[in-house]
């Protein structure tokens, strides 16, 4: 009895994570604000927060690791393996540590989250998309502006939006 129990537990686990990721790749194509070289502001992340909140950090990395291979595959902009890492799974599964700080305040985890994906997009902007950056420019402050530039709004939208269901959601309990 148990170990159906169990089965059904990690069903609706991973029910849940395939509507994370869902949600997840259709809210990044509901762009608010479009950036020239890259780089929207979404409700993308929501899901991936909410999910990880909800289910813990493991969960919560793998949902947005698979969140980030399909939008790669669904529309990614690639110059090279390890940027098309850095920006998509990487990026994304980053997302899940906010499941980490569940028993934290929720800004906390949510924050630190949206900040390790702000470090990954940076670093594959310096290291990819240097060259865009203009002549004399240092290509760290380059990257983290123009990255910053969408992922700071992204990040408030989606703590607030969070904030908002994250306590009717707890509601319905975590155990199913």
């Amino acid at each position: 009895k148990e170990e159906c129990s169990m089965f059904h537990v990690r069903n609706i686990i991973l029910v849940e994570g395939a509507l994370a990721v869902a949600l997840s790749v259709v809210f990044s194509a509901l762009r608010l604000w479009t950036m020239p070289q890259g780089g929207s502001i979404t409700l993308e992340m929501l899901p991936i927060f909410l999910f990880a909140l909800r289910r813990g950090g493991k969960a919560g990395c793998a949902a947005g690791a698979v969140s980030g291979v399909m939008q790669l595959i669904t529309g990614g902009y690639i110059v090279h393996p390890a940027q098309a890492l850095l920006d998509y799974p990487l990026a994304f599964g980053v997302l899940g540590v906010t499941g980490f700080f569940k028993n934290r305040p929720l800004w906390l985890g949510i924050t630190l989250g949206g900040v390790l994906r702000f470090f990954c997009h940076v670093l594959s902007g310096v290291v990819f998309f240097g060259s865009f950056a203009p002549e004399g420019t240092n290509v760290w402050m380059y990257s983290a502006v123009y990255n910053g530039s969408f992922m700071a709004p992204t990040l408030v939208v989606c703590g607030v939006l969070a904030y908002l269901i994250w306590p009717r959601l707890r509601r319905v309990g975590a155990e199913g």
